[in-house]
């Protein structure tokens, strides 16, 4: 029996997954319902596996430059990092039982998801799965985690959710189908947390206004020697719903703890340095066509950089703006713009991690290949990025297609040469990404 190469055998599980992604359509099936007989049961248990929902979805793209970077990364990219190569970048499965929060009653469910893929690598949480797996593509307990409602305090109650959560701060995420873009934007890769193991709560004090606060472990760590430092983080904000007639929403949260890892700045600083995470956006819905968000994000880490001259923390902060807005053309084709504006005060925060592990080995403070920003100065990035989205109904029980052309343009725009390979001020990028998901 011949045994391919690795590389041809990477070649051959993409080549797989483009031809599977057209014909997947024919078989699948909307939200399987893999207990939906028990309906009818005189058991209450059976009445509560009725409803217990299975999905999944495929994810695959590129993100091509033509300036052929050094050594073959588009610089500041975490889901499209590779340039000119094609990726599967998640192919993902969740079993999940929801509850609602409209019902004035006790409730319980759950989240079950994994995936596999090139965007896991930027997802694990440590302790857990960033041992397991040394390959481009690996694979991460997406969420695991019990939800109950609690018809406490007020009419709306109060839910919860305990277990491996994915962060809620920002506008961008996992989720391919939940954001407009295949890239990210800057504001969404470097201030904001990704994962969690803890506990978020959601307090409906009225149908306007929604109180959302937590507590964990810290980003994508867990317990004891997989923790980086030894000090929780908490999170605290609030949503306002059905502004202006219902078309506007406004989201804040806030977040605060010891982030940084004492291999890096020292048990002292790693637990008692604070970060501090803020992030705040709207989105107004002008009319049935077009929507407009605005997101406004401050990040402040007071010892990042471990102890100053004076013997102070000495920290680094990130402002930025991103702008969004989106242009439904048509039932099947949907227009998005995002604007953004990052100001990296320090040069602390956007890099670009080479190995397949370098990111969480930069959590852990183990190391990791890692290739850094300008030196010096900060740098201030903009990025622009337009695609004209393809989201036909196929039937036959698909639940989302969708085809996302892209092009982005980013730009250092205060001189300094970050990309590809240090050698410009600029980089622009095209290719996008197909999703296809029952």
């Amino acid at each position: 029996m011949t045994t391919l190469p690795k590389k041809q055998k990477v070649l051959l599980l993409l080549s797989a997954s483009s031809l599977l992604l057209p014909a997947l359509h024919k078989t699948a099936h909307a939200q399987v319902l893999p207990f939906t007989s028990l309906k009818t049961s005189s058991s209450s248990l059976g009445r509560w596996l009725s409803d217990i929902t299975l999905t999944g979805q495929i994810e695959g793209g590129i993100m091509a430059n033509p300036a052929r970077p050094n050594p073959g990364y588009n610089y500041g990219d975490f889901l499209a990092d590779h340039a000119n190569q094609v990726q599967l970048n998640q192919a993902e499965f969740t079993i999940s039982k929801a509850i609602d929060s409209s019902l004035n009653e006790y409730q319980i469910g759950f989240t079950l998801e994994g995936l596999y893929g090139s965007d896991a690598r930027y997802y694990h949480v440590l302790g857990i799965s960033d041992q397991e797996w040394k390959a481009r593509y690996q694979l991460i307990p997406a969420q695991a985690h019990v939800d109950v409602h609690l018809p406490w305090l007020t009419k709306g109650g109060l839910d919860m959710q305990v277990g491996i959560l994915q962060a809620p701060m920002g506008v961008e995420g996992l989720d391919p189908t939940s954001r407009a873009f295949y890239t990210l934007a800057y504001t969404s890769e470097y201030s904001v947390p990704f994962e969690h193991i803890g506990a978020m709560f959601n307090w409906h004090v009225t149908p306007m206004v929604d109180v959302t606060f937590g507590i964990d472990t810290g980003n994508q760590t867990s317990f004891g020697s997989s923790d980086n430092n030894h000090m929780p983080a908490a999170y605290f904000g609030f949503n306002l719903n059905n502004l202006a007639h219902g078309k506007l929403r406004i989201v804040e949260l806030s977040r605060v703890g010891p982030e940084n890892s004492w291999r890096t700045v020292g048990h002292y600083e790693a637990d008692h340095a604070q970060r501090f995470w803020n992030d705040i956006n709207a989105t107004y819905e002008i009319n049935d066509k077009l929507s407009v968000t605005a997101e406004f994000n401050y990040l402040h880490d007071e010892g990042v950089r471990g102890i100053g001259a004076r013997g102070q923390f000495a920290g680094a902060d990130a402002e930025s703006f991103v702008s969004f807005l989106s242009y439904k053309i048509n039932k099947e084709f949907t227009f998005n713009y995002r604007g953004e504006i990052y100001r990296d005060n320090n040069n602390m925060m956007v890099a670009t991690f080479r190995g397949n592990n370098s990111y969480m080995e930069a959590l852990a403070g183990t190391g990791g290949e890692t290739v850094a920003g300008p030196s010096g100065h900060g740098t201030t990035y903009g990025d622009l990025s337009l695609n004209v989205v393809y989201h036909p109904d196929l039937g036959h029980h698909v639940r989302v297609f969708q085809l996302r052309p892209e092009i982005r343009f980013d730009r250092s725009l205060n001189g300094t040469t970050p990309f590809n390979g240090g050698r410009n001020n600029g980089m622009f990028t095209f290719g996008g990404d197909a999703v296809i998901g029952f």
